[in-house]
């Protein structure tokens, strides 16, 4: 059984026993969470999709680790100005696994 959820603003087709870093939630590592923005659930080829969630699914994951991902660089230059600027960023994430999907 696959689910797809919305958590931090962006969407994630999840299955049973699957990891992936998602944006940072506040929780302890090894505590475990309940994500119920459940937009669809699928099993086979019965899908049911929710208007906009799917009523009394949810999603349960177990937190794994904080961390923070590589380092990008943000460069900026305006071309004969003598313009030229350089950011770095790294973006907060939790690791989770997915332990449950029940619809």
């Amino acid at each position: 059984m696959y689910a797809v959820i919305e958590t931090g603003g962006k969407q994630y087709r999840v299955a049973s026993g699957q990891k992936l870093k998602i944006e940072q939630i506040p929780a302890d590592i090894g505590q475990e969470i309940t994500l119920d923005q459940v937009l669809s659930v699928g099993e086979g080829s019965a899908v049911k999709v929710g208007t906009p969630l799917v009523d009394g699914a949810v999603v349960k994951a177990t937190v794994l680790a904080q961390g923070r991902h590589k380092k990008i660089k943000v460069f900026k230059m305006r071309r004969r100005k003598g313009y030229r600027r350089t950011q770095g960023h790294r973006q907060n994430y939790t690791e989770i696994r997915i332990d449950d999907v029940t619809a």
